[in-house]
């Protein structure tokens, strides 16, 4: 017999946004990942080894913006439907788990632009590729005091963009622990 009264706690995310939720989730963690590795590359790797680092993390940067802004878009299209917050969250839980996912989005779209402008501003930038649809063309002006202060941004935002998605994920494993099953084990919604 369903329980109509707690029915929405197993209301799931549509299946585009969860798919676009787990697609971003391994983007995001592998470009972390290589922008950490390709930053501590030694001075003497071969040119082919650093090419390869710089030019997928910036195409693969180019992908989770244009996920990010899908992802959006979907949101905004779908959000009658959207499972809401748990109400047995308490009320500086449900403030922290909307400052952390608004926070998220803006920064899945804001690192990956600090970094389009960090890429484009450098004088010796050799463009950003995105796969086989070649370059994305580069507008803003060559200064490298401007790539210095993206670089700053673009790093900043990304550790920042890490912290938050170390608190969600400690969020959800917490609420999955000590309620497997009940309203606030949010979850399965995304599963």
């Amino acid at each position: 017999m369903v329980d109509f009264v707690n029915a929405e706690r197993w209301v799931k995310y549509p299946l585009g946004l969860r798919l676009l939720h787990w697609v971003r989730a391994v983007l995001i963690f592998g470009l972390i990942w290589s922008g950490w590795t390709m930053t501590g590359l030694a001075e003497d790797t071969p040119m082919e080894t650093f090419n390869f680092f710089y030019h997928n993390h910036k195409q693969f940067g180019v992908l989770v913006w244009l996920l990010a802004v899908v992802h959006l878009f979907l949101r905004w299209q779908k959000r009658a439907v959207l499972p809401q917050t748990p109400d047995r969250l308490a009320p500086w839980e449900k403030a922290l788990s909307h400052f952390v996912h608004r926070a998220i989005i803006l920064l899945t779209i804001l690192v990956p632009l600090l970094g389009y402008s960090m890429s484009s501003s450098f004088t010796q930038s050799d463009g950003v590729p995105f796969f086989f649809f070649g370059e994305v063309p580069e507008l803003l002006p060559k200064n490298d005091t401007a790539f210095e202060v993206f670089n700053a941004l673009h790093k900043y935002g990304a550790y920042a963009l890490l912290c938050l998605i170390v608190l969600h994920i400690a969020g959800a494993v917490k609420h999955r622990l000590t309620d497997k099953g009940g309203e606030t084990d949010v979850l399965p919604r995304m599963l």
